[in-house]
């Protein structure tokens, strides 16, 4: 039997890090070449270019949640993929954060050819550690994403304090008693304790899923739960920018549980990229723009009663 590729599930609510995580698997000196394949819930993707410079090959699923409408993209990528095998070590699968991780791990025991071909090495999560507590309350998803995790990277352990880890980690484990659990600032962890752990359990998802390898297995969003993405073909003015989406998010952050953006800023080479959870608002220049490369700026928001029009004419108000 040839060995079989492992895959890693790389999962995690809306802003927990995942692609940071991400990032630090790929640019940690491993020797190892990876094919990522990036989900996104949105209109506009925006995480494939989030993903570092690397070397490795970025599948990019924008036309719907991986755990519910494009599995059969996921199994048609992986197929393409073996196609080309000993050009890649292992293969992750960074979801959206709306996913539930079943029916993305239910392909790699379902599916015959990926079963042949593939090994399911582990589910790792990734958990806001400052506002986990109030998506247990309206997001099963993050509820789901723990449970099914082998791995649990407890992140952004910087925003809160020891007493409220202790309590976010007690509500972890009663959750998931069984996964390997790190706390981490900006989802520094070590590659070793996230890849080729070989971790996943079946026996233990058949536990808290006895259907767990039956079709038929389909996963529901809430209803409420909306994305906005809005595009402009050229620069924006930061000093326009900056305070507008400063006061969208203080204005409407309870009802923002996501926004990222990868900007044009004027008279600057750079790439300006931010992210943000609720109020809580990140950006800096990244990367130059390569020549070859349209300048323009794109944003996301997702969240729930979003004011689509109120923000495209806020963000359209910003163009350099």
């Amino acid at each position: 039997m040839s060995e079989k590729i492992p895959v890693t599930v790389l999962t995690g609510y809306l802003g927990a890090g995942k692609t940071t995580l991400l990032n630090r698997i790929l640019t940690e000196p491993h020797g190892k070449k990876f094919a990522v394949i990036v989900n996104e819930f949105g209109e506009i993707g925006i995480d494939n270019d989030l993903v570092v410079d690397a070397d490795e090959e970025v599948f990019e699923m924008n036309n719907g949640c991986i755990c519910c409408t494009v599995r059969g993209d996921l199994i048609r990528i992986i197929e393409g993929l073996m196609k080309r095998k000993g050009k890649f070590d292992a293969i992750i699968v960074e979801t959206t954060g709306l996913a539930d991780p079943a029916p993305v791990a239910q392909t790699f025991f379902v599916d015959q050819d990926v079963q042949d071909m593939t090994r399911l090495d582990a589910v790792v999560t990734v958990v806001d550690a400052k506002w986990l507590k109030d998506r247990l309350k309206d997001a099963p998803e993050a509820k789901n994403q723990i449970a099914f995790a082998d791995v649990l990277i407890l992140n952004k352990t910087d925003l809160v304090s020891e007493a409220e880890l202790k309590d976010v980690e007690a509500q972890i484990r009663a959750i998931n008693p069984y996964a390997k659990l790190h706390r981490t600032q900006r989802a520094s962890v070590s590659i070793a304790d996230v890849m080729d752990r070989n971790a996943f359990d079946l026996d233990r998802i058949l536990d808290i899923e006895p259907d767990f390898l039956e079709e038929g297995h389909h996963h529901h969003h809430d209803e409420e739960m909306q994305s906005v993405s809005f595009r402009i073909q050229g620069d924006v003015d930061p000093e326009k920018f900056m305070p507008w989406v400063q006061d969208l998010t203080q204005r409407e952050g309870p009802n923002i549980l996501r926004c990222k953006g990868i900007l044009a800023f004027k008279n600057e080479p750079k790439r300006f990229v931010f992210q943000g959870v609720h109020m809580i608002l990140d950006g800096d220049l990244q990367r130059d723009w390569k020549p070859e490369e349209t300048r323009e700026s794109k944003i996301v928001f997702i969240g729930r009663k979003l004011d689509r029009k109120a923000i495209e004419d806020g963000f359209m108000a910003t163009a350099a």
